[in-house]
């Protein structure tokens, strides 16, 4: 067995209507059971990148290139066999949680749906076993979070179901698309530490996709570096961090380190640099 769970090769994906090349044959591998992050301004081709895994880019976007899940081109599967795929193999959590959820329907309704696609359960086995990953994840009352409409939640408890899902669903795959930017500084602590605790108890493989670098090296093994539709560079967390080969790279880096000493010196800190 490979030692990947996933690999992208040469991945390409072109604005049908202008002809403009938004990502550029973009090659990685994700290990089994390890997380990769992928860094980058607004605009740099992160998201696109994942939304190209789960084949869930706009009809105007073309995408080429492999894609292998395991021993599966995902490229070779009809829209009803990735539907498969995506949710019980391929999770993904994405930036806004009211996009995640219908906002006509209270939240259990799209939780029992998505349980019952994929593994057949009945209503009460589903709300037996939400409710106990949901408290595992720090949700109070469950059942309320259920009956709840997603306008009802804060993004923090969204992000919350989500990852209460995922544990439930133990996908080979987990795809996070900047998932703390929308929350504010207490809830992305809480979150990041969800996603830590995810990881280490179904041992699923992470894609975790921000534009922060303090959490890229809190939980990623691996980094990747985009900027406009390029990998500039990637490899392991400590050396993208310690040795920095790229301009675009070292910029980023810097940049880190710089805002993390001005925090220090207004809080009156010590005056070392520790991004």
């Amino acid at each position: 067995m490979s030692k990947n769970i996933l690999e992208v090769s040469n991945l390409q994906i072109l604005d049908s209507l202008t002809g403009k090349k938004l990502v550029h044959d973009s090659t990685f591998q994700l290990a089994h059971g390890s997380c990769l992050g992928i860094v980058g301004e607004s605009g740099s081709g992160k998201s696109l990148t994942c939304r190209a895994i789960s084949r869930l880019n706009k009809a105007g976007l073309r995408q080429s290139g492999g894609i292998r899940l395991g021993e599966v081109q995902l490229a070779e599967l009809s829209e009803r066999e990735m539907r498969n795929i995506r949710g019980r193999q391929i999770c993904m959590i994405v930036q806004n949680g009211m996009r995640a959820f219908d906002p006509s329907s209270v939240i259990g309704v799209h939780l029992r749906e998505t349980l019952t696609r994929h593994f057949g359960w009945s209503r009460a086995e589903i709300i037996t076993r939400m409710k106990a990953s949901m408290e595992s994840v720090m949700l109070k009352d469950p059942i309320s979070v259920m009956n709840s409409y997603p306008h009802q939640l804060s993004g923090g408890m969204l992000q919350r179901v989500m990852i209460a899902l995922a544990l439930v669903m133990e996908p080979d795959v987990i795809i996070a698309d900047e998932p703390t930017t929308a929350l504010d500084t207490l809830s992305q602590f809480e979150v990041i530490e969800q996603f830590v605790q995810l990881r280490a108890r179904i041992g699923s493989s992470v894609i975790f996709v921000t534009h922060d670098l303090g959490i890229v090296r809190k939980i990623a093994d691996e980094v990747i570096v985009m900027k406009d539709g390029i990998i500039v560079e990637q490899g392991p967390t400590h050396d993208i961090f310690a040795r920095p080969k790229h301009e675009y790279t070292r910029c980023l880096v810097s940049t880190r380190a710089a805002l993390n000493q001005h925090f220090k010196e207004i809080m009156g800190g010590v005056s070392h640099t520790d991004c």
